[in-house]
């Protein structure tokens, strides 16, 4: 049972660029603003029934740390219209798996013997590697392009660092983290409307549809506390990183991003060295 419960955050983070790629005229503004109002849906209505304790202090660098979480997040968006779902996630998740790292490592100090510090190398080496493979195009003319793109997901990346590292800084539940951190979303999402002049997508479909993307971030968001209680925050971890084949191998097959040859076979083993590397580390 408790690894049903692993897999729910899996299953929930890799479907959302799989429901935004669905939805009809859906551009990253619909995508990032649906997503806020759904994540912050969800959220109230965990709050209504748990109601759990949080000082001023904790609630507004919750919302921050949520509006961190945003930025990653229009980064992806933003990406898989450049790249494409099925190439911008294994890259996002091997620079979330670095960073996420380096950070425990050098801030935290979560590496202490040389077992740790010999198998969490090669873990990045892996995961390094993974990367690469699936970055590989047949198309040497998007070379340029690719790099702007990329150097873009690295620093909206620093946003997901952040978020994921927040946790560890705070002497608070999860459970009273959780509302803030999803009107955080909200919140940097409508200021990005509003300083993009993009207020008309208040009035599309598509953003309300976009609430679905949303609504599924916030049971994986809210099955992960609980996985990470029931399975340890390692085993909790690893399994959540599997989001990368659902979505990548969900961008290939219903976004219609199709791979042939060379580049199929890349970012397949990308794919298998980014998850060991997850395993490893």
């Amino acid at each position: 049972m408790n690894i049903l419960l692993a897999l729910v955050p899996a299953i929930g983070w890799g479907l959302i660029p799989l429901i935004t790629g669905k939805v009809k005229n859906s551009r990253p503004t619909n995508q990032i603003f649906g997503v806020g109002l759904g994540a912050s849906l969800f959220g109230i209505v965990f709050w209504l029934f748990n109601r759990p304790d949080v000082s001023g202090r904790i609630f507004l660098l919750s919302m921050i740390s949520g509006m961190c979480w945003a930025i990653g997040q229009l980064g992806q968006f933003i990406a898989f219209t450049k790249m494409g779902v099925s190439k911008t996630m294994p890259i996002s998740t091997g620079l979330q798996l670095v960073g996420n790292t380096l950070i425990g490592v050098l801030i935290f100090g979560e590496w202490q013997t040389s077992q740790q510090y010999l198998l969490g190398s090669l873990a990045l080496v892996l995961i390094i590697a993974g990367v690469a493979l699936t970055a590989i195009s047949p198309d040497s003319k998007q070379d340029h392009a690719f790099g702007k793109d990329l150097l873009f997901l690295l620093l909206t990346t620093i946003g997901y660092w952040i978020y994921s590292a927040f946790p560890k800084t705070v002497s608070a539940s999860s459970q009273a983290l959780f509302l803030p951190q999803m009107l955080g979303i909200l919140l940097c999402a409508g200021l990005y409307v509003l300083f993009s002049k993009q207020t008309q997508i208040l009035r599309e479909p598509a953003t309300y549809w976009d609430m679905f993307a949303g609504l599924s971030f916030g049971v994986a968001a809210l099955a992960y506390i609980y996985s990470a209680k029931a399975n340890g925050v390692t085993l909790a971890f690893i399994y959540s990183q599997l989001c990368v084949i659902i979505s990548t191998i969900g961008g290939m097959t219903l976004l219609g991003e199709h791979k042939h040859g060379k580049e199929l076979t890349a970012t397949l083993a990308g794919l298998a060295l980014i998850v060991i590397g997850a395993i490893i580390s």
